[in-house]
């Protein structure tokens, strides 16, 4: 396209400069004949004419240059886009077209893997694959109603914190966490996975009917978002009591949510936040502007 667009500029070009030689001619007839007047009107008729020279052969030269798609990549009626009369469907042809090599590409490499993979001889055979083999037991759906219990009992925590378990859903429980006089989170267990998370103010009730609402203040919503990001971090199916232990961990580093400053910035608030972020390894405070910092 950027072939024929320099070749139409360049045809454009000519047609405008032999437009301007025949207007020289025509103002040139009306010349009163004095020998000085005459020259000079040859001299710029000539200039003028090898202009033309050169912008034709340059014009001859660019329309050679030109290249029809192959016609191994011809897509048949489709070609007729590149006749349209919209730019928006000019451009549609050249994408078909290197769609089609992009596919072929691929077709060829595939073949390739194909033959390479067909030569390898270390193949499993039919009885070993046919073969079950045990598999490990997950207690991630663990419904023991005392093992939330055991397992939050179990977990170190600091002194201001408590928790607090009932069953709403029936075996799976629900475990309200008080931090100090800071923030109040309810955990919502399936089995021993943690399903989902609700971070509110120490001043804000939450009990069955709120554990779905959020916090009235952006800080505990902002603490939730974070809370549920590091949910995901600590899913794991085949060691959940380490994941619950390791994410509640987590979670009671929250404790001096308002007395920390930012380890990157040294600032106890930026836009009007403290540091809502913990790091999930190291459990320092962080912005959230400088946690990727």
């Amino acid at each position: 396209m950027d072939k024929l667009n320099c070749t139409l500029t360049a045809v454009k070009n000519l047609r405008s400069n032999v437009r301007q030689c025949f207007e020289h001619l025509a103002d040139g007839t009306d010349g009163e004949g004095v020998e000085e007047s005459r020259n000079k009107f040859v001299h710029d008729f000539q200039e003028k004419f090898g202009a033309i020279n050169s912008q034709l052969r340059e014009v001859e030269q660019l329309i050679n240059g030109l290249q029809v798609p192959p016609t191994a990549y011809s897509l048949g009626n489709t070609a007729y886009l590149a006749q349209e009369t919209s730019q928006d469907r000019q451009a549609l042809y050249p994408q078909l077209v290197n769609s089609y090599k992009w596919i072929d590409k691929v077709h060829d490499h595939s073949f390739l893997a194909f033959n390479n993979l067909n030569q390898n001889t270390l193949r499993r055979s039919y009885n070993y694959c046919s073969q079950k083999r045990p598999r490990l037991p997950f207690s991630s759906f663990n419904n023991d109603p005392d093992h939330i219990d055991k397992l939050l009992s179990e977990i170190n925590t600091p002194p201001h914190t408590s928790y607090r378990v009932f069953r709403p859903f029936g075996s799976n429980a629900v475990a309200i966490v008080t931090i100090s006089n800071v923030l109040k989170a309810a955990i919502v267990f399936k089995g021993v996975l943690i399903e989902w998370v609700t971070v509110k103010g120490y001043d804000e009730p939450l009990e069955q009917d709120d554990l779905w609402a959020e916090s009235r203040y952006e800080v505990f919503r902002k603490v939730q978002e974070h809370a549920h990001s590091a949910m995901l971090h600590f899913f794991s199916p085949t060691l959940p009591d380490l994941a619950v232990k390791s994410y509640v961990t987590w979670l009671n580093s929250h404790i001096k949510l308002f007395l920390e400053p930012c380890k990157r910035c040294s600032k106890y608030i930026a836009n009007g936040l403290p540091p809502t972020w913990r790091d999930l390894r190291t459990l320092e405070p962080f912005h959230e502007e400088c946690r990727n910092c």
